[in-house]
């Protein structure tokens, strides 16, 4: 998939215009881009069209119109947006209490390396997580983590062909399978392998 350009973003007043219809657009693209993995966990399947969503609203919401800042936000975001063999997430912790949340993170630590797709016939991937930055320390792990899941040739052709689509996590102190996922969010994830 190609990386979003400045020229391809709005600007503050035409995206003021059109932001009520273009949300719309991305929530319904959306509607078929994520995973609960049990009751705690998420994960959020970003591509090109979700990217541009999170830079116009940052730059709504910053009143940034300058060229240098807004190359930053392409910068920061597009890296999120899948290259064709890969598949791109944002993995969410969610625990509405905070005391529940507190304790969970703590638990946690760790999780963002057992997070796993697998298409069957084929090893489990694991998520590579937060190239970023680091977003787990000694005492607790991040609420939210970025995530790439590299797939090989043979695992994009298996998938293509009918092959079905799981998802997990294998941490000691959360695990969860969902096998197999919904066909709509493997036919969305499929157009991100081109």
């Amino acid at each position: 998939m190609n990386k979003l350009t400045r020229k391809e973003l709005y600007s503050l007043e035409r995206y003021a215009e059109v932001r009520n219809e273009f949300r719309a657009k991305v929530m319904a693209h959306k509607k078929h881009r994520h995973l609960a993995l049990g009751e705690h966990a998420t994960l959020y399947f970003e591509d090109r069209l979700t990217m541009q969503y999170q830079i116009q609203e940052m730059l709504r919401a910053e009143k940034i119109f300058e060229a240098a800042t807004i190359e930053e936000e392409l910068a920061a975001y597009n890296p999120l947006i899948p290259d064709g063999k890969n598949w791109k997430a944002t993995f969410m912790i969610e625990y509405a209490d905070v005391e529940e949340r507190r304790v969970a993170l703590a638990q946690l630590k760790g999780i963002d390396d057992k997070v796993w797709v697998q298409i069957a016939g084929y090893e489990k991937v694991y998520g590579i997580a937060n190239e970023d930055l680091e977003r787990t320390n000694a005492e607790k792990t991040s609420a939210v983590h970025f995530m790439r899941f590299e797939l090989d040739a043979a695992m994009i052709q298996a998938l293509k062909s009918t092959a079905a689509l799981s998802m997990g996590i294998d941490h000691p102190a959360y695990t969860q399978i969902q096998s197999p996922v919904a066909d709509a969010l493997k036919t969305a994830l499929l157009a991100d392998l081109d």
